[in-house]
């Protein structure tokens, strides 16, 4: 049986829902192709569930900049029999994809969330299927596909861009019909984001959160945090950026995310008790 929808309007406690990566791709920035077999992508998805996430989110496609789009029947390839096999293990599953026919496949094998990087925006039957099931809907800042992204890094302002932008689409996908307790925001960190747009949309991730909108931040071992602090010397490769990323998500819970999307999910926890325990009085 497949895991429920954690509730929307807040998170379960005061501290962000854990949402766990299961890339099923063969060229993500993150894990280079290690679960992109489907046996692997299961075991892996269900490890990350026994360590603590309350979400597992399934993807096919790799976003990171310059990645070419697989074939709609790669991507149902990829994904649904991941996503079938975690919801029947009673995980609570998202999918990550841009694509309507993907999306309702998933949704057939068992997601409970549908995840778009796009907002809605890549694909016009995608909205359209988020009203119909009544999932939560996922919506991210996003100006382009991977291929050409970073070419429209170019803002005023990016906080204020990002919020407006955010704040536009909003009232489009609740205009379309998706229910206010159903829509989560996504500020897109590194989605036609330069570093420094990244860190300054960290510093103003207050502004994002008084959109009233549930967010979610996916900060986890992107590349502007391989030199924080190092003025020279090798960058971090994608999984020594574990600790960095810990950092980052404590500070969305300080400030209010509803949930973050990471890899590495002991290391989130650790830095959620720590700051519990911290908390306590003596």
């Amino acid at each position: 049986m497949s895991g429920r929808p954690l509730p929307v309007g807040s998170a379960p406690s005061a501290r962000p829902v854990i949402m766990g990566v299961v890339n099923v791709t063969p060229d993500s920035f993150s894990d280079g192709g290690e679960w992109f077999d489907p046996d692997d992508a299961i075991a892996h998805g269900l490890a990350l569930w026994r360590q603590g996430a309350q979400i597992l989110d399934v993807g096919g496609e790799s976003t990171r900049p310059g990645a070419e789009r697989p074939s709609v029947s790669e991507e149902l390839r990829r994904v649904v029999p991941v996503v079938a096999a975690l919801s029947e293990a009673g995980c609570v599953v998202s999918v990550d994809t841009m694509r309507a026919g993907v999306a309702e496949a998933a949704i057939g094998a068992g997601a409970a969330y549908l995840n778009d990087v796009s907002g809605g925006l890549a694909d016009p039957a995608m909205v359209p299927l988020a009203v119909e099931s009544g999932l939560p809907f996922i919506a991210m800042h996003w100006r382009g596909h991977s291929a050409d992204m970073q070419s429209r890094a170019v803002y005023d302002d990016v906080v204020v861009d990002v919020a407006r932008e955010l704040a536009e689409r909003r009232e489009t996908l609740l205009d379309a019909g998706i229910r206010s307790d159903r829509l989560i925001l996504d500020p897109g960190l590194g989605f036609a984001k330069t570093g420094d747009h990244n860190w300054q949309l960290l510093r103003g991730l207050d502004t994002i959160v008084g959109l009233g909108q549930p967010v979610l931040l996916g900060a986890s071992r992107k590349g502007f945090l391989a030199r924080v602090g190092r003025a020279a010397g090798a960058e971090r490769t994608p999984k020594e950026r574990d600790v960095a990323t810990a950092v980052t998500s404590l500070y969305a819970a300080q400030h209010g995310a509803w949930g973050v999307r990471v890899h590495d999910v002991v290391g989130t926890i650790d830095a959620f008790d720590v700051a519990d325990e911290l908390a306590e009085e003596g």
